[in-house]
Order: C-alpha cells, then sequence, then structure tokens
C-alpha cells in the first residue's frame, strides 16, 4: 500500500508533484501540509497534527469535505511528522512518500529524516520526494534510477553502516563501512542510467540530484 504524507515544507513548483498520486492508496497531510494539498487539488484521507500552520478557511474547506482531522496539543512530544508517519502505519502502508519536507529549517530536515529510521528497519520503504533532491532511506538494497552523471550523496544515518556496496557509480564502494564522522561518501557521480546500492548493517541516506 503506498502512502503520500504532505509536510509543511519547501515545495518550489507544485506542477512537479502532479503525477506522484497516481496509484496512490491513502494520502495524509502533516498540519500546514493541507494547505500544499489544497493547492494541488488533492483530498486527503487525513489531517494529522496541532493545526498551528494550516490556514483556517482549509481546515473549514476539508471539514465541509469530512476528512478525518486528528488534532493534537500543541505542547506534545512527536512532530507532526511523525504522527503522520504512526498513522501511515497503521493504516498498512508499505511505502511511503513524504512532500515537503526539505527547506530552509535545517533542523525540521534533519527531523524529517531520522523520523522514517525505525520504519525502514521495519520494511517500510521511505522517499523523501522533491525537485532539486530525492532522499532514500535504505537498509538493504535499491537501484536508483536516473541518468549518467547525476550527483549522488551517501550517508549513513542514525549511526555506521557496513557492508556498503555501491555499484555503477563513478566511485564505486566495495564491501565498506560507513562512519558518521567520516562522511566521505558524498558528491558521487551515476556512471549508468541505474545504478545499485547496497549494505548488509545500518540505514543510509541517499541523496540522488537529478540533472
Amino acid at each position: 500500500m503506498r502512502c503520500i504524507v504532505l509536510a509543511n515544507g519547501e515545495y518550489g513548483d507544485l506542477t512537479f508533484y502532479k503525477n506522484v498520486f497516481k496509484d496512490c492508496d491513502i494520502v495524509l497531510c502533516a498540519d500546514g501540509g493541507a494547505n500544499y494539498a489544497y493547492q494541488l487539488g488533492v483530498i486527503p484521507d487525513c489531517i494529522i497534527g496541532d493545526m498551528d500552520s494550516i490556514n483556517e478557511n482549509i481546515i473549514e474547506y476539508y471539514t465541509s469535505r469530512e476528512v478525518p482531522i486528528k488534532k493534537y496539543p500543541r505542547r506534545k512530544d512527536f512532530t507532526d511528522i511523525q504522527l503522520a508517519l504512526s498513522t501511515a502505519e497503521e493504516m498498512g502502508a508499505q511505502e511511503i512518500i513524504l512532500l515537503g519536507t526539505q527547506g530552509k529549517r535545517f533542523d525540521h530536515s534533519l527531523s524529517n529524516l531520522y523520523s522514517g529510521l525505525e520504519y525502514v528497519k521495519r520494511g517500510i520503504k521511505i522517499i523523501h520526494y522533491g525537485p532539486e533532491c530525492t532522499v532514500y532511506l535504505v537498509c538493504n538494497k535499491m537501484s536508483l534510477e536516473g541518468r549518467t552523471g547525476d550527483l549522488v550523496s551517501v550517508l549513513p544515518l542514525g549511526g555506521g553502516a557496513a557492508g556498503v556496496y555501491l555499484k555503477d557509480f563513478e566511485y564505486p564502494l566495495e564491501n565498506v563501512v560507513l562512519e558518521c564522522d567520516n562522511p566521505y561518501a558524498v558528491s558521487n557521480v551515476l556512471a549508468e542510467d541505474t545504478a545499485q546500492v547496497q549494505l548488509e548493517n545500518g540505514v543510509l541516506a541517499v541523496f540522488h540530484y537529478p540533472g
């Protein structure tokens, strides 16, 4: 089951996201992500958060269309993205694509990345999708689709990553250990339109910058 989560970050040109909703089973909005769902003409299955960044007229619009709203107090122990991810898992999502999770608030961007750690370890596919960069969380292997010459950085997330292999990159890696205090696997380049990323232990964040 495929789920889209809209966050309240940076989106850029909204036309970029038109096709991402195809073959989507669930759409969730983390608070102000509903503002972007409204602009995209999307009716979400649920809006989740403390409702401190959603426009009042948009709350009224979605309420009139009987969209469920799960409101939490502003003083809480989880971010809106964490709450949305938890809801997605409860609804049976096996692939979660997050929009608007990257932006000017670097702390928010990092928090959003870390929020997916436990989910990817449980076998749920986590993707942070954007026009300038798409970030994949990987704990076993993936085929990265792009174009020869695309820029790719690979960083361990939440600890070291062991048994890392990068195939069909300009700078391949074979059975290496990547540590957070030695983040050298940046600014790699696709040598083919499809490349392979694999690891034995840990979680990698794969940053893909399309050319």
